[in-house]
């Protein structure tokens, strides 16, 4: 797709959210598909950078949180509309734990990592926002995931999103866990972490590629 067709797309559909037409998004979202038939890049190209636009513009004031909230319910109503097209029949035994990192409450982005881990056949557990690190540790030893993913959307957060990956490294050395969010577009040093089993996923696109490697690889 062109990217002047591209940025035509995004402004469309970013001018939509902020209005709250959930119906022209609906509308605009089955034409972009109809053009580019990849649920990864609507997500990376068209929703995320859309819902990023959000965020800026909700940090500095320019849209109300209420704007903030009816956009975010709007995209994940889409989100819940694509499930079908999303999860594999032919599933494998591999399983992923997907949070969000303690205090933070946007949760959409790793809603895209969950559906990427279903995508290939994984089964995902889909924790989302508010869980305490104690709560998360103790699921972890429940559940013995293969990969654990956690985002942090808010630079602020990112201190414990840090601290957080460093507990659950201690408790789990061997388990690989892969970080990530809109937090990390203000870094400069994108993995600053003592863990040496955390992986910086900053898209979608490489997330995808690096799940298919660890499939291909069983």
């Amino acid at each position: 797709m062109e990217q002047a067709l591209h940025d035509n797309f995004t402004a469309q559909f970013l001018d939509h959210l902020l209005k709250g037409d959930k119906a022209k998004c609906f509308a605009l979202v089955k034409h972009y598909l109809s053009l580019r038939p990849s649920i990864i890049d609507l997500y990376e190209n068209l929703l995320k950078v859309s819902l990023y636009e959000v965020g800026e513009l909700w940090e500095t004031n320019k849209i109300s949180v209420a704007t903030e909230h009816v956009a975010t319910a709007i995209t994940e109503s889409i989100m819940n509309e694509l499930f079908e097209q999303i999860i594999l029949i032919n599933r494998n035994s591999k399983k992923a734990i997907v949070t969000c990192v303690e205090n933070e409450l946007h949760q959409i982005g790793i809603r895209m990592v969950t559906d990427v881990f279903e995508m290939n056949g994984w089964d995902s557990y889909f924790i989302g926002s508010g869980i305490p690190t104690n709560e998360l540790i103790r699921f972890i030893k429940e559940k013995q995931p293969d990969i654990l993913a956690i985002s942090s959307t808010i630079y602020f957060n990112y201190a414990n999103l840090q601290k957080t990956v460093e507990l659950i490294s201690t408790e789990f050395p061997t388990l690989q866990i892969l970080i990530g969010g809109q937090a990390f577009n203000r870094l400069t040093d994108k993995v600053n972490f003592q863990t040496t089993n955390a992986v910086y996923v900053p898209d979608l696109y490489i997330l995808d590629r690096y799940i298919k490697s660890l499939n291909t690889n069983d």
